[in-house]
């Protein structure tokens, strides 16, 4: 099952292996408010109203409880909070999901027998799912259906966040994120932090830092003045991007640490040019499924650029700390030394002779753990460890409500041949690059007297746009799309919805309300 995600064009690769898994029978199901290039592939397209994943995975939730398809063994051995998962299920009828999702009954009902009976079965999500203002919640509803079916902790059975480039799970693994320390650990595990505090020689605090989103509202009262920003480029990719620019404007200082001078380094006061760690030095990158693997340098970094390592000691050093030169290695090394769970076991020399490792891997005799969650299969309960959680959540509408003013349904997509805010895939050509349009239904344009590829304004409750359409099969009336590639054309963030999850910190960007109008002669022809 792929729940917002259009692996064929943003996971290329993966999806070359979910159609070789086609042709020897599996099957796909694809949810997505649009019916995607990957949905074509898919046995059964539930084309959703955006922002309705909830209601749709509690209804499948209960339809599976109401056949009795539950794995009643696996949930009393390994769970915790089934009955109040039961209870908050239980109003979520087919037909209530229906008149909430608009996706048929009978095929609510076919996806939940399918995945309920399947023998091995995966649920696979992206952006469709992280990118709303109760992200979290979202995420809780799909782990809720595997734990219901026993579908994780089994080969060929799991739920798997498909990551958006190669290191996205190693930088938060290295503590890239506000509330962990490097190898997973809490901030709140004292002997965890106490190792660190010794290693490092300074005090951690145990309170967690600020989110993104937390930061440019800390800016906003004044209370963040300085920020150093490494390899992001906010001024582009944050949503309501005219907001967070005129944030940015207003820091003391700014400093950017990046391999492009992006739109957020122009604003900058001081430019670091990085090297490109992943062919400019070396390192390791770990992937989706947790395999850690080297990083080897083919080519000196051009002009003044430094690996992002060297230039963290360089500014250390003028800060009064010598923290010296150290190589790649020796840096590996002391997080190994430190993340004794996850990262123990694997020396350099081990990632060179077996091409990678997973982690857990707590000793240099460990093969690594290629699957996770299989504990919650064992029979003694010392083996088997605390038990998986049922959270149950409830389905709440998106922020940004449609009404007569704004009307129209915004989603951000991802292209092919392009990545995210363009830094990356902006400057080359390809021979699939087309140029940013609003794509729309061609129903929706025909009541607006609109043309296919008439230029338009498009309006929402932060700003406006102008871009060309460009009808699209793929959108259903009352949805349209952007991406967020080409700014240059067209500025997508500046009218996208920054209500951000208080337990993710991830902006709304899949739920923006619009109104589409028709530009002036004079403005369409200028």
């Amino acid at each position: 099952m792929l729940w917002g995600s259009n692996a064929r064009e943003t996971h290329p690769i993966f999806f070359h292996h979910v159609l070789q898994g086609l042709k020897r029978g599996a099957r796909l199901y694809s949810v997505d408010p649009r019916r995607t290039s990957t949905a074509q592939w898919a046995d059964g397209w539930l084309g959703l109203d955006v922002g309705t994943d909830i209601a749709l995975a509690n209804a499948i939730g209960r339809e599976i409880i109401a056949a009795g398809l539950e794995n009643r063994t696996f949930i009393d051995r390994a769970t915790t909070g089934f009955a109040a998962y039961r209870h908050t299920v239980e109003p979520y009828t087919l037909q209530r999901a229906e008149e909430i999702t608009k996706v048929p009954a009978a095929l609510i009902k076919q996806l939940a027998h399918a995945y309920a009976r399947a023998d091995r079965a995966q649920l696979c999500w992206t952006l469709g799912i992280t990118e709303h203002h109760n992200a979290a919640d979202y995420v809780y509803a799909l782990i809720n259906l595997a734990l219901l079916t026993g579908h994780v902790g089994r080969y060929g059975s799991g739920l798997c966040p498909l990551r958006g480039q190669n290191n996205v799970q190693g930088g938060g693994d290295m503590g890239a994120i506000p509330a962990k320390l490097p190898g997973g650990y809490d901030l709140g595990d004292d002997d965890a932090r106490a190792r660190f505090e010794q290693a490092w020689s300074a005090a951690i605090s145990a309170q967690p830092g600020m989110h993104l989103s937390q930061m440019f509202e800390a800016m906003e009262r004044g209370e963040l003045r300085a920020l150093y920003c490494i390899g992001e480029n906010p001024a582009e990719s944050e949503a309501n991007a005219g907001h967070a620019r005129h944030l940015l404007g207003s820091l003391d200082i700014l400093v950017v640490q990046d391999i492009f001078r992006t739109a957020t380094a122009e604003l900058a006061d001081v430019v670091l040019p990085a090297a490109a760690d992943w062919c400019e030095y070396e390192g390791t990158v770990t992937n989706s499924e947790r395999r850690v693997q080297r990083v080897r340098k083919a080519i000196d970094p051009p002009g003044q650029a430094w690996p992002d390592s060297h230039i963290l000691c360089a500014l250390a050093e003028r800060l009064g700390h010598a923290w010296g030169r150290p190589s790649a290695e020796q840096v590996w090394d002391e997080l190994r030394s430190l993340s004794l769970k996850w990262h123990h076991g694997m020396s350099y020399p081990r990632l060179e002779a077996l091409g990678g490792l997973q982690w857990p891997c707590p000793s240099e005799d460990h093969p690594g753990t290629p699957l996770m969650h299989a504990r919650l299969w064992e029979t003694d309960p010392e083996l088997r460890g605390p038990a998986a959680p049922f959270v149950p959540v409830e389905h709440v509408p998106p922020v940004d409500e449609l009404t007569d003013e704004f009307p129209i349904r915004l989603t951000t997509v991802r292209l092919l041949d392009a990545y995210n805010s363009g830094v990356q895939t902006g400057g080359y050509m390809s021979p699939m690059r087309r140029r940013e349009a609003l794509r729309m239904d061609a129903t929706d344009a025909a009541k607006l007297g609109i043309r296919d590829g008439e230029r338009v304004r498009v309006t929402s409750r932060r700003g406006s746009v102008e871009a060309p359409v460009a009808f699209d099969p793929s959108l259903r009336p009352g949805l349209a799309s952007f991406t967020p590639h080409f700014s240059e054309e067209v500025d997508t963030n500046l009218i996208t919805n920054d209500a951000w999850d208080p337990k993710s910190g991830t902006s709304e960007f899949k739920a923006t309300a619009i109104r589409i109008d028709k530009l002036t002669p004079a403005v369409a022809s200028g």
